[in-house]
């Protein structure tokens, strides 16, 4: 198979999620280049040249100065015509992104792609099902096949030494789809903690912090270096703001550790970050569901063991 990764960027850098969409390429077998599209890319391509791409695409001008779409789906679908398999992490951009390119070039589409094998002369996609409590494995029959994986199930790539040569791609004109879009604004919240995706280590907390939630969470996401994450339900009740969520209809994350404070352990949260490498929980009722996946546990009330778990560390 012939794959191309699509790189997703920000700030004129490469986000880590990308990395794991070259994890894919690579068990996936076969040669594969990666395309890096829109603002920065041209500055960010310099980033994934030694991770043993054939080559890195850059597809930069004046139709893709913002992150639309509909705007770059054309020239995705151009680069792709080349390829058996295009892929990208399943972030908020890759799953805006890849239906259009599916669309465009007939392609089947899998997404949320949990791991790779080959079955015969086919590639087979394990994907989560009923909120990732059953996985099931299929195969597209299309000639082109389009995917998204899930950053949590792919560990990031590492850098493989070379040099791939870079190369400029002409952007494609833009479709009807993009004539009828306009970029207004972007709001984005600006934080000084990791972004939750890239998070080596997470802190969350459910609906039972109430409006201590801030109180109590950032001294010890603080101390831990830590991006700080929410339950639907907090989110909800108006105590984190919808950006943190984690879970099924949230951030998909898997962090080298993740404590989850006052979290219940509903299965649309679990969904979202029980593939963490470490999970510790903290809850006051010893049947929550989330002791059920955690690796240590504490039954406690979270208003005395967060605070006096902070004050250990920082004796330490």
């Amino acid at each position: 198979m012939n794959t191309l990764v699509i790189a997703e960027v920000a700030d004129g850098k490469v986000r880590k999620s990308t990395h794991s969409a070259i994890s894919f390429a690579r068990q996936a077998g076969g040669a594969f280049s990666v395309l890096v599209i829109g603002p920065g890319s041209k500055h960010a391509a310099a980033e994934i040249t030694a991770f043993g791409a054939t080559k890195v695409l850059v597809a930069e001008d004046a139709s893709l100065v913002h992150v639309l779409a509909e705007r770059f789906a054309p020239t995705v679908a151009a680069v792709a015509k080349d390829f058996d398999v295009v892929v990208t992490t399943a972030s908020s951009f890759g799953k805006d992104l890849a239906p259009r390119v599916a669309a465009k070039l007939s392609a089947g589409y899998a997404s949320d792609v949990a791991s790779v094998k080959l079955d015969g002369d086919k590639l087979a996609y394990k994907r989560p099902m009923f909120a990732g409590n059953a996985y099931g494995w299929c195969s597209i029959t299309t000639a082109k096949q389009v995917v998204t994986v899930r950053q949590s199930e792919f560990t990031a790539a590492e850098p493989s030494g070379g040099a791939s040569p870079i190369e400029s791609v002409t952007p494609a004109p833009l479709d009807a789809a993009a004539a009828r879009v306009e970029f207004v604004s972007l709001e984005a919240a600006k934080s000084e903690r990791p972004d939750l995706g890239e998070a080596r280590v997470i802190v969350s907390g459910g609906r039972a912090l109430k409006e201590k939630f801030a109180e109590v969470l950032d001294p010890l996401a603080t101390l831990l270096g830590a991006a700080v994450g929410a339950s639907r339900a907090a989110c909800d009740a108006g105590f984190a703001p919808p950006e943190l969520q984690v879970g099924q209809t949230g951030r998909v994350v898997a962090p080298q550790l993740y404590v989850a404070i006052g979290i219940s352990g509903a299965i649309q949260h679990l969904a979202g970050m029980k593939s963490s490498k470490t999970i510790v929980a903290i809850n006051k009722d010893p049947d929550a569901p989330i002791f059920q996946v955690a690796d240590y546990g504490l039954v406690a009330d979270l208003f005395v063991a967060v605070p006096a778990l902070v004050e250990e560390l920082k004796k330490g």
